[in-house]
């Protein structure tokens, strides 16, 4: 997947952040933000392993802390770099939910700022650092990632670094910002974990809106109305589909943990549920598809 060139980027819609991470604000993380919403990847990896925190996606600074994103500016830039391509995913995203959320459920969408940090920075729902990964915060309805997170979803986890599999992860938080509009992380988080739990749920619900959106993100436009991503192929749902397969916590304590699978401890799905959800929600096209908490629908 690439952006037209000619498209013009919104930076209002993020900001920079950084520096030391220091105490919770508020103390909201409270074990629900990070179990359930919080890391794309950011799982509680002392119940995959019986040690302690640390995540394996632990990653190098990047220049974005600063929140001068003077050099994003066009879809040129967001085929470049990594933080213009967050700058672009968010405008995409954001332009379909504003328009598919009143049509399709008749609620109204609320925008939601993308920080764009570098090591660490401070959110309502805690600390966002590499510990966590890119996480959605909803007390103040913000996504929080670092760039440098891309690198090693490649080359640790096996993602193929394709575009789609970076513009995945973030319309993946933005799926848990539309659960949020829509009332279903306060009514379903409750800090299970399981194979069956609300909080995978949660998670595949999002990774199936991910889907809705990448299968509009061609016809999602600028501010002057200029098509902002070009056409899909093959080769970019396939990208995508190794980023789910990356992040599936059957994948992640298999890595971690010799082969262990233990499904007592899942936050966010397997490999192969992520991807059908993923897929459920790209072939639909609308949000309707995504209801993971029917019925034997996992």
């Amino acid at each position: 997947m690439s952006f037209n060139d000619d498209a013009g980027l919104d930076t209002s819609q993020v900001s920079g952040g950084g520096g030391r991470g220091g105490a919770l604000i508020g103390g909201g993380i409270g074990g629900v933000v990070i179990l359930l919403i919080g890391a794309f990847l950011g799982v509680d990896l002392s119940g995959l392993t019986g040690g302690g925190s640390t995540n394996p996606f632990e990653t190098s600074t990047v220049s974005s802390s600063s929140g001068d994103f003077s050099h994003c500016k066009t879809g040129a830039d967001a085929n470049q770099y990594d933080d213009c391509r967050i700058v672009g995913t968010v405008n995409s995203v954001q332009d379909y939910w504003r328009d598919a959320l009143p049509a399709d459920v008749g609620r109204q969408y609320r925008d939601a700022r993308t920080v764009i940090y570098s090591g660490a920075t401070q959110s309502p729902c805690g600390t966002a650092s590499n510990q966590t990964g890119p996480f959605y915060c909803p007390t103040d309805e913000r996504v929080y990632i670092d760039a440098s997170f891309f690198d090693q979803l490649s080359s640790t986890y096996g993602a193929d670094g394709g575009t789609l599999a970076q513009m995945y992860v973030v319309a993946h938080e933005y799926g848990h910002h539309v659960e949020n509009v829509l009332g279903i992380l306060s009514k379903y988080q409750d800090g299970r974990t399981g194979a069956t739990s609300n909080g995978v749920r949660i998670e595949l619900m999002a990774d199936c809106l991910a889907g809705v959106w990448a299968d509009h993100a061609a016809s999602t436009q600028d501010d002057q109305g200029v098509t902002l991503i070009e056409p899909l192929t093959r080769r970019d749902i396939d990208s995508a589909l190794s980023a789910a397969a990356a992040v599936g916590d059957d994948h992640i304590q298999s890595e971690l943990g010799g082969g262990s699978v233990n499904q007592d401890s899942w936050t966010h799905g397997s490999s192969e549920q992520r991807q059908r959800w993923f897929i459920a929600g790209y072939e639909s096209g609308t949000i309707g598809a995504c209801d993971t908490f029917a019925t034997n629908s996992l």
